[in-house]
């Protein structure tokens, strides 16, 4: 009988009051967190130490241990998936009979499944803004090489990003890295995700979640129309006429737009040389996060980044007109979140912290505050804005730091 192993962070607990020689199905312990879970073909509980959530799945050792490595890859390659924390090996019960093995992950606070976003989101939000972050995240990991082999619903979290969303993979036990997929494993992948999301959505339907018109074909079919598209745009061979070379530029701005990263080009002359041809080498999805974390120090997501660097400008043009001075662009950054972001959080009550992350906070008090502008014609000061955010917008938000099986339900009548 081999010794009870336990792999964690050196930030994370050790995780030894937990009762590892009982299956995690009949676990009690005062730790248990009852939180909304995606769909996993495996027992999965939640506990928490010291306001940090954890999640526990039991599976067996080897594929624990292969999906923790798997994890660790991703999380190096900068990807969006819950954070490797360890895993568990040498369990057996009082009895000597063995147990299986455990993966040990982070919960993502204010994440979302999609299961709650469709009790609580318009159908047009959905449509637009799940299938965008879905199609991105299945982008990028085939960008990186890896093949996912499960792309569900229920095998990815959703985090608010400005006004959208942005997407997780929670579950990679059935994912490969390679250097490169070919485009028969990209479109095997593909062909899976629309089985898995079509059958997600039939469910959804037969619960009487969601309206029995929407068609599941209908929504697989955009989402894999929706894939191709972005795919060609980072990534197609492009011919331009050599007196157009301008549209260089051109393809590099549009994929900086979707947030991507272009590490190199590659400029071929066509025989006659009048024709060139462009395809970008394309890394991971981040443009806007990194230039943001290099002005300011923080590190939020792409579609919050893109965002603020805005207002961040746009405060750079306010003070060069009030003061007749045109600041280094780090100089502005570090002003903006000094009279603008900063104080904005420091506003907001203890009780409503945990309705949305502090980036996304921020961005409904933007959303809020444009829109009472528009609303009265003039552009509000900070200090009204700011209260009325606070008076009105919050106490009708969600808690949506982690729900839990009670948001969801009560979400549902």
């Amino acid at each position: 009988m081999s010794e009870l192993t336990i792999l964690t962070g050196q930030d994370d607990p050790d995780f030894l009051d937990l009762p590892w020689d009982v299956p995690l199905a009949f676990w009690r312990t005062p730790r248990l967190r009852d939180l909304v879970k995606g769909n996993s073909r495996h027992v999965v509980r939640m506990v928490e130490y010291d306001d940090r959530v954890y999640a526990i799945k039991e599976t067996t050792e080897e594929l624990a241990r292969a999906e923790y490595t798997t994890l660790r890859d991703l999380h190096e390659r900068g990807l969006p998936a819950v954070h490797q924390v360890g895993h568990v090996t040498g369990r057996y019960t009082p009895d000597g009979e063995p147990l299986g093995g455990a993966l040990i992950t982070r919960f993502l606070d204010f994440s979302l499944p999609y299961g709650y976003l469709f009790t609580v989101e318009r159908p047009d939000f959905l449509r637009a803004k799940l299938m965008d972050a879905a199609v991105i995240l299945l982008v990028r990991l085939h960008i990186e090489g890896v093949f996912w082999g499960d792309a569900s619903l229920g095998n990815v979290l959703f985090r608010r990003d400005a006004g959208g969303l942005m997407a997780y993979l929670v579950d990679a036990e059935t994912s490969e890295v390679r250097p490169s997929l070919s485009t028969g494993m990209r479109q095997n992948d593909l062909d899976i995700t629309r089985e898995n999301v079509a059958g997600a959505l039939y469910d959804l339907i037969a619960a009487e979640q969601v309206n029995d018109d929407l068609d599941p074909i209908d929504i697989v079919d955009e989402l894999e129309r929706r894939y191709h598209e972005l795919w060609n745009e980072l990534t197609a061979v492009e011919e331009i006429p050599t007196t157009e070379r301008w549209r260089i530029r051109q393809r590099i701005d549009r994929i900086h737009a979707l947030g991507f990263d272009v590490e190199e080009l590659r400029v071929r002359t066509r025989p006659g040389g009048d024709r060139i041809e462009i395809q970008p080498r394309v890394i991971e999805e981040g443009h806007a996060h990194r230039r943001f974390q290099a002005l300011t120090g923080l590190s939020i997501q792409e579609g919050q980044a893109r965002e603020f660097l805005d207002a961040v400008f746009a405060h750079g043009a306010l003070i060069e007109r009030r003061d007749g001075v045109q600041l280094p662009p780090e100089i502005v950054a570090q002003r903006w979140l000094a009279e603008r972001y900063y104080p904005v959080l420091a506003a907001i009550p203890d009780r409503y912290r945990g309705t949305l992350d502090a980036p996304e906070l921020f961005h409904s008090y933007m959303a809020h505050r444009d829109a009472i502008s528009r609303e009265q014609g003039r552009d509000m000061e900070m200090h009204e804005a700011l209260a009325s955010f606070v008076n009105h917008l919050l106490p009708v938000l969600p808690e949506e730091r982690r729900v839990g099986e009670t948001d969801r339900t009560s979400a549902d009548t």
